[in-house]
């Protein structure tokens, strides 16, 4: 029964004009009051569905456009990057937050939350509850940032290019900052897009930091290889002529797929799952959290 419940709800986010954090809500009102019936395939789905609908979404988006937003991201990029290893850093040690846990927060803080922290984890060996707890520090702050961004773009009045900038920088997963960005507008999408799987690319350099600092040796860097697949379909859109309702329908359709990737988003996000964090980790992620948006956000605006 609770199976068929949960197909029902995916069915209703994908065809009905349901918003990203209308999804997410659902999601984890739906976990709150059921338990999740394919737990175990949930966070698979979750991947191949996000990559799919940012594949998709590059049918809608020009080389120019990707390049130019890329290029004019990349000091606020590297300056935040910066910005949040450095502050983690110091105060994990200041807060008492192991160095694992503290690492890895960070780097999904820096550039891509979840992907950060599963492409990181292997290279520090750590343990699956510390897994566990930075995921769940990430997943929780993504949630919120998801309903309190697009209200705080609006009270500042800011452009649709500048609120996708800062959505790609100061939110953590790619699924919350492509949705908080739809929220906000079209062009905030694809500038939101462009500029999120630029600072993804930026694990390669962190994982060879992380290298160093942990003197880890005979691990692999794992590479996000889709975002090669979203820039070959944004090519081919650039020079080959696709009739427009083919591209507006494939557009169309990863819409709906993110949104359905936040219900899956909401899904993970459990009572039990959010009190197994603590405390420490938990503040340590939001004062994080609350540095990179708010330097950013001064960036961006001045």
């Amino acid at each position: 029964m609770v199976k068929v419940l949960f197909a029902l709800v995916v069915i209703s986010v994908l065809v009905f004009p349901i918003s990203a954090s209308e999804a997410l809500l659902a999601g984890i009102i739906f976990t709150s009051l059921f338990q999740h019936p394919f737990q175990e395939k949930n966070k698979t789905w979750l991947n191949w569905a996000l990559k799919t609908s940012v594949i998709g979404l590059g049918f809608g988006m020009s080389l120019s456009q990707v390049l130019e937003a890329s290029y004019s991201s990349l000091s606020i990029l590297i300056v935040s990057f910066l910005f949040v290893l450095v502050l983690g850093f110091f105060l994990a040690r200041i807060l008492g937050v192991s160095k694992n846990v503290g690492h890895l927060i960070s780097s999904g803080t820096a550039i891509c939350g979840g992907s950060a922290i599963a492409s990181i984890s292997p290279l520090i060996k750590a343990s699956e509850k510390e897994m566990s707890i930075s995921l769940g520090v990430v997943f929780l702050l993504n949630a919120v940032a998801l309903f309190i961004f697009p209200t705080i773009g609006t009270y500042f009045n800011m452009t649709q290019s500048e609120f996708g900038l800062w959505a790609a920088i100061a939110i953590h997963d790619t699924s919350s900052v492509v949705g908080a960005a739809m929220s906000y507008g079209h062009e905030a999408l694809e500038i939101a897009t462009s500029v999120k799987l630029a600072r993804v690319l930026w694990i390669i350099p962190l994982s060879f930091i992380t290298i160093f600092l942990f003197k880890s040796k005979g691990n692999k860097i794992k590479i996000p290889w889709f975002i090669f697949i979203f820039l070959t379909v944004v090519v081919v859109n650039s020079f080959v002529e696709i009739p427009s309702f083919v591209a507006e329908n494939v557009v169309f359709i990863s819409k709906r797929l993110l949104v359905a990737s936040l219900f899956l988003v909401g899904t993970g996000l459990s009572l039990k799952s959010i009190k197994s964090v603590g405390p420490k980790p938990l503040l340590f992620g939001v004062i994080l959290w609350f540095g990179v948006s708010i330097l950013s956000l001064v960036l961006i605006l001045n």
